[in-house]
């Protein structure tokens, strides 16, 4: 198909794929399931990309009376599992002619100040972290639509939640390291008030529990390495026997915990197995490398975005959390007392 030398109208694409103009502006609005087929649909999509034609979004945005912008509220960006969400959200975004603004709170958790002078007046909706859920007082009053990420569902802020299905990732840790023989747990916690993390503790005590003669026992340390070394030398130097394997809320605690045993003349696995949760690089970084459970960011990134554009067009978005499963590598193995 030719590319005209003057800019395409959404008429030229239209005449192209064989459609009104109607439908032309429904498949490009992202409004068209249930009132045009896929194929024709498709069309349009080809037609458009063909003819190089481009939606006068300032026009069209003032009509709707939207700006096309979320705003991604995020913990301090201390890890690429974030700016995985964001990347899968952006591309979702992208499709249906919306941008997303990135905001990390500044210390990770608690209030942030507004980035704009009326967020009413330059987002149409919000998705947070609920990390992050205090930032939201300052940031969106009680107006926006929000969707809410790792947010217990019984108790969210917003008007939809997206869940990665970290109760069963942790539950796929917990039959790993029995399956191997493990009865005596450390369980590394994140010291973050959120909801995530207390499902993590819950998870984790309630499987151990069903099986006798196992223990666990807790500490917490913030999500830093050094934090987490400190967390696990104390621990360690409590008098009783030590436990075979830690069990880590999240990789970067992982890596701390592996330093406080290096530091302490321990090996993985052959003294204490260790697991993780996240999946980042740094899991593979380190030697041995990590068991731990994979998180896909972009993909959480991405339903979040199909969550909110649900929500703005008054649909309702899709249900069930997203599957995680545990990948397991080097740093754990049966204790030598099994």
């Amino acid at each position: 198909m030719a590319r005209s030398s003057t800019r395409p109208t959404s008429r030229d694409v239209a005449q192209a794929a064989g459609v009104s103009q109607a439908a032309v502006s429904l498949v490009l609005g992202g409004k068209w399931r249930g009132r045009v087929s896929e194929p024709t649909a498709e069309r349009v999509r080809q037609a458009a990309q063909e003819l190089g034609y481009r939606p006068n979004l300032a026009a069209r945005n003032l009509r709707l009376g939207r700006t096309r912008t979320v705003l991604l509220v995020v913990p301090a960006l201390t890890t690429e599992f974030f700016a995985g969400v964001y990347t899968g959200a952006a591309r979702v975004a992208a499709q249906h002619g919306f941008g997303v603004v990135l905001y990390p709170s500044p210390q990770g958790v608690g209030p942030a100040r507004d980035p704009f002078a009326s967020a009413q007046a330059a987002l149409d909706g919000v998705i947070a972290s609920s990390m992050a859920a205090d930032a939201l007082s300052d940031i969106l009053g009680d107006q926006l639509p929000l969707v809410m990420l790792d947010s217990d569902p019984a108790g969210s802020l917003g008007a939809a939640t997206v869940n990665l299905d970290i109760a069963d990732g942790v539950r796929q840790v917990a039959e790993h390291l029995l399956g191997l023989g493990h009865r005596r747990v450390l369980h590394l916690a994140a010291d973050v008030p959120s909801w995530t993390f207390r499902v993590r503790a819950r998870e984790l005590a309630a499987r151990l529990a069903t099986v006798p003669g196992t223990e666990i026992t807790t500490t917490t340390a913030p999500i830093s390495i050094d934090g987490a070394r400190a967390a696990v030398e104390t621990a360690l130097a409590a008098p009783g026997p030590h436990p075979t394997a830690i069990v880590c809320d999240d990789d970067k605690l992982a890596a701390g915990a592996y330093k406080a045993l290096r530091r302490l003349g321990l090996r993985v696995p052959d003294d204490i197995s260790v697991t993780g949760l996240d999946d980042l690089a740094l899991g593979t970084a380190i030697d041995p490398e990590l068991t731990t459970v994979r998180l896909d960011a972009e993909l959480f990134g991405e339903h979040g975005m199909r969550a909110l554009l649900a929500v703005l067009d008054g649909r309702e978005p899709d249900s069930g959390d997203i599957p995680v499963h545990l990948v397991v590598r080097g740093s754990t193995a049966p204790p030598r007392d099994a």
